[in-house]
């Protein structure tokens, strides 16, 4: 009965209940106030670990990063809702499941450039260096892998070959052995333009927010050295914690195993500049 009686009550005053973890949210952390929150921002591009990467940060008891959030189009569609959405999640008023209430604190998002970062930079590096908002780049150094990663993912948006859902990620082997079965076709022909272009992006972002406080890190550089993550905890002035993700890679192995037109895509590049990217893991 009682069970039924808080579903009820849930159900019929969603606001109240709101209220409420907003009230004991902001009061049980009084006791935090000489102990100053800070901020951060992932920012990357879409299939760059940027998912993963932020469940390893979520497991620290001291770090609350709350999703992609500029993913919703109205939070970006100027540039006063872009700050109006930073003052929420800067001021501690954006609760999601990531919410902690330690007083050692760090308070973020993953931000990707194409959703407002890149087209109102000038305004968003003025409005980190005025909150001493610390910006965390996270891109990888092998942009074809990238590239699959993407071309899947937007596959399997329509086919959802999960038993007929859709996920970005996945927690278990099966899972990505059963999306991993997908080969998708690479166009050899804009491939090296496409590449120079997700470069050229990263180059370009860093460029924009060269005068903020930031730090530089690669996917692939946090999968193979466990000293970047301790890095990172640094740079967000955390205590340092082992951090875990229940997160499975989905594309494992060799390229040659994940790309349909490998043949193309191999002569496509051998003998250029981006030769190295067929053989590199990860």
């Amino acid at each position: 009965m009682s069970l039924l009686f808080l579903s009820m009550f849930l159900t019929m005053y969603p606001l109240v209940v709101e209220i409420f973890v907003f009230g004991f949210f902001l009061e049980s952390r009084d006791e935090c106030g000489h102990n100053p929150v800070r901020y951060f921002a992932i920012l990357s591009m879409q299939r760059s670990g940027s998912g993963w990467f932020e469940t390893l940060l979520n497991s620290h008891n001291n770090v609350s990063s709350n999703g992609e959030i500029f993913s919703v189009l109205d939070r970006r569609k100027n540039i006063s809702s872009i700050i109006q959405t930073l003052d929420r999640v800067y001021n501690l008023d954006w609760f999601t499941s990531a919410s902690k209430n330690e007083c050692s604190a760090a308070i973020g998002f993953k931000w990707m450039l194409n959703q407002g970062l890149m087209d109102n930079h000038k305004e968003i590096v003025d409005y980190f260096n005025r909150r001493g908002v610390s910006a965390i780049f996270l891109f990888r150094r092998n942009p074809l892998r990238r590239m699959v990663s993407v071309l899947a993912n937007s596959y399997d948006r329509y086919a959802k070959l999960l038993n007929g859902t859709h996920k970005s990620h996945v927690h278990s082997p099966e899972e990505a052995d059963a999306l991993s079965k997908y080969k998708p076709v690479i166009n050899s022909t804009s491939l090296i333009h496409d590449l120079q272009e997700t470069e050229n992006s990263a180059a370009k972002a860093l460029e924009y927010f060269n005068t903020t406080r930031h730090i530089v890190v690669f996917y692939e550089d946090l999968i193979t050295n466990q000293t970047k993550l301790k890095q990172v905890q640094e740079f967000l002035n955390i205590p340092v914690k082992d951090l875990s993700s229940r997160q499975v890679k989905i594309h494992r192995g060799d390229l040659s195993d994940h790309i349909k037109n490998w043949e193309d895509i191999n002569k496509t590049l051998n003998g250029t500049e981006y030769e190295k990217y067929l053989r590199a893991d990860y």
